[in-house]
């Protein structure tokens, strides 16, 4: 669904906030602003959330990613768990469990990863090779040097995440408009104008979520790039000898992220974890991607992948140090960045979206976000020079 772009006459629509993206990232943000603010959000697509948020096999885990990731993630616990009435007709987690295995080589590797599990969490067990395999079956014992797993990790229903704030935002009388992609920004007289193919946009601030576009939309309104890479992770599903109940496996994976496996409506979902750099584009699976995730799967464990039920592949977009960039550009007025999520973007919507909503009306951190070390100059577009 979605709304008519501007009125007959061709007069510009008007917003307090124009968000360029509906993916999980404008989603989020228009959810919590439009009960403060008229919001209108433009989608490049015909529909929202076609590119990374739509091709997520997003998990729930607490210890994924740099410190600021980390910190929102947790902040977005409580949404999670407890989402506002009428949001989501279904759970939005799902218990899963994450397990992390190490070769015997790898044991440096898996001590570090457990202190950065163990910094957020204290649902983490340290377990031998018997306690791993017991818990997936199909590994081979005789390559386990040690495990650790994530108790509290945990399936993410993504649509109904992304529909939730879409509808809610709606609800609070923002507007989405899709196939509306943009062809020029400018900026006059305190307003940005922003021309897309559905009709001309008016408002102070621009929030630029526009994902692995993030940088081309940048690039328009004349703001310095912030070096962002989007990047190719493929992945693929498969069926499940008979043999193996594999609905209640946790998700594993090597602790070097040379692949993961993770049990997805009745098949396996595997995916070399790779994030290979590419241009911003309608991103497709590589056959050699595909082919190198099983062979790792089928070397660490005894699984036969005979050929994917489904491939397909997602852009995960990042700057130098891996974190989010949101806030107002330090020299474009109005221009508020929200890009660079990575592959973090579902597991923090809840509290990233509150933040930046904040943020963009002139707001600290919200005080129970910034309880979790939430700081807005650490997610600022200013730390990258």
């Amino acid at each position: 669904m979605q709304d008519h772009p501007s009125s007959s006459s061709g007069a510009a629509a008007q917003a307090d906030f124009l968000i360029i993206g509906a993916g999980i990232a404008g989603a989020s943000i228009a959810y919590w602003l439009a009960p403060h603010a008229s919001v209108i959000v433009l989608e490049r697509e015909t529909q929202p959330g076609y590119h990374s948020t739509g091709r997520s096999a997003a998990l729930y885990m607490e210890s994924y990613g740099p410190p600021q990731v980390r910190a929102l993630t947790c902040a977005s616990r409580a949404f999670f768990d407890h989402p506002p009435p009428g949001f989501t007709e279904h759970p939005l987690l799902t218990p899963r469990g994450a397990l992390f295995i190490a070769r015997p080589d790898q044991l440096d590797q898996l001590d570090a990863h457990e202190a950065i599990v163990r910094s957020v969490s204290d649902k983490v067990q340290r377990l031998n090779a018997d306690q791993a395999c017991a818990r997936v079956p199909v590994l081979r014992r005789e390559d386990i040097g040690g495990a650790i797993y994530e108790e509290d990790a945990a399936d993410i229903d993504v649509n109904g995440l992304h529909q939730g704030f879409l509808r809610g935002a709606r609800a609070a009388g923002a507007r989405v408009v899709c196939d509306a992609g943009v062809l020029a920004l400018a900026y006059a007289d305190d307003q940005w104008q922003v021309s897309t193919s559905q009709g001309t946009f008016r408002a102070p601030v621009v929030i630029n979520a526009a994902g692995a576009w993030a940088d081309v939309v940048g690039k328009m309104a004349g703001a310095k790039p912030i070096g962002l890479v989007p990047k190719r992770r493929s992945a693929f599903t498969f069926a499940v000898d008979v043999a193996h109940d594999s609905a209640a496996w946790p998700m594993f994976m090597n602790v070097d992220e040379s692949f993961y496996v993770k049990p997805d409506a009745g098949l396996l979902l595997g995916s070399p974890a790779n994030a290979d750099p590419v241009e911003p584009h309608d991103v497709q699976a590589e056959e050699l991607d595909i082919a190198i995730a099983i062979d790792q799967i089928q070397n660490a464990t005894t699984l036969a992948i005979r050929r994917p039920s489904h491939v397909w592949a997602g852009l995960r977009s990042f700057v130098d140090d891996g974190s989010f960039v949101g806030g107002f550009d330090d020299a474009l007025k109005g221009f508020f960045w929200a890009a660079g999520q990575g592959g973090y973007g579902i597991q923090t919507a809840p509290a990233a979206g509150e933040t930046y909503a904040a943020l963009a009306r002139g707001l600290p951190v919200p005080a129970p976000i910034a309880s979790f070390g939430v700081k807005a100059e650490a997610l600022s577009r200013d730390r990258i020079r």
